[in-house]
């Protein structure tokens, strides 16, 4: 049985204020013990997190870090500093870091690797553009995203990660994939991981990320192959956020 995660990525967004505003909504939340729930902030609030965060059913992600360890990266954070703050989750290939910042496959791959070096749970973002769905694309840009990481792991290694499959015509835009849209790609890249380890495809995580909101998110989770959500907007939104915690547990 997989255990339900709904991730809520702040992006560029957030406050103290917002930080302390979730640990007391959720410090109060009933929320089934089934299901993990992670705040996925800018890494400047990463100490205010895990101070509001202490006494809430909520954990802590990361939306990158650097493929190396240590050394002359100014600007850069990397994965063993964010355990330092009780970081569990990282982001690797979030949409807008492959499209804004150049971060092709095998970058992705390096930060995942370091990741899983230091223990962190790696979740792997893959999607495509609306010009590639309207080609008839999709899977061919999914399952290369996948199979690029899945192909270079240990067996060991990828039991340890999360994929999120996030359409980015989808993203930020109001537009969400239909429930037969997203659970058509999602059993695909299920199908896919069942060529490496049946036993891996049945236990990976999967989860949708595109406009999930208060309104859609049972109707999205419902499906059976959708393990959870990556949340952008409506994470920022703590009634929207504790909502969609609900449908999910």
């Amino acid at each position: 049985m997989r255990t339900p995660l709904i991730a809520g990525n702040w992006k560029m967004n957030g406050s103290t204020a917002l930080i302390q505003a979730f640990g007391d909504a959720f410090s109060a939340a009933k929320l089934s013990n089934d299901i993990d729930v992670v705040i996925i902030p800018p890494f400047p609030y990463l100490e205010a997190a895990r101070s509001a965060f202490q006494n809430t059913p909520l954990q802590l992600g990361a939306q990158t870090l650097n493929p190396q360890h240590s050394g002359a990266h100014t600007g850069e954070i990397s994965g063993r500093m964010l355990r330092e703050f009780n970081v569990a989750y990282v982001l690797v290939g979030h949409s807008e870091r492959r499209q804004l910042y150049r971060e092709g496959d095998e970058q992705v791959f390096d930060r995942l690797v370091a990741a899983l070096d230091v223990g962190l749970t790696p979740i792997l973002c893959v999607g495509e553009t609306l010009e590639e769905r309207d080609a008839d694309s999709t899977m061919d840009v999914v399952l290369r995203q996948v199979g690029y990481t899945m192909a270079r792991l240990e067996p060991a290694q990828r039991l340890k990660i999360v994929i999120a499959y996030e359409p980015v015509w989808a993203i930020g835009t109001g537009r969400t994939a239909t429930p037969d849209q997203a659970q058509e790609v999602m059993a695909g890249i299920r199908t896919y991981q069942a060529g490496f380890d049946k036993t891996l495809a049945e236990q990976l995580k999967l989860l949708y990320g595109g406009s999930m909101n208060a309104n859609n998110a049972a109707e999205l989770l419902a499906q059976p192959d959708i393990d959870g959500g990556l949340v952008g907007g409506a994470s920022l939104k703590t009634d929207d956020f504790y909502a969609i915690c609900q449908s999910a547990g």
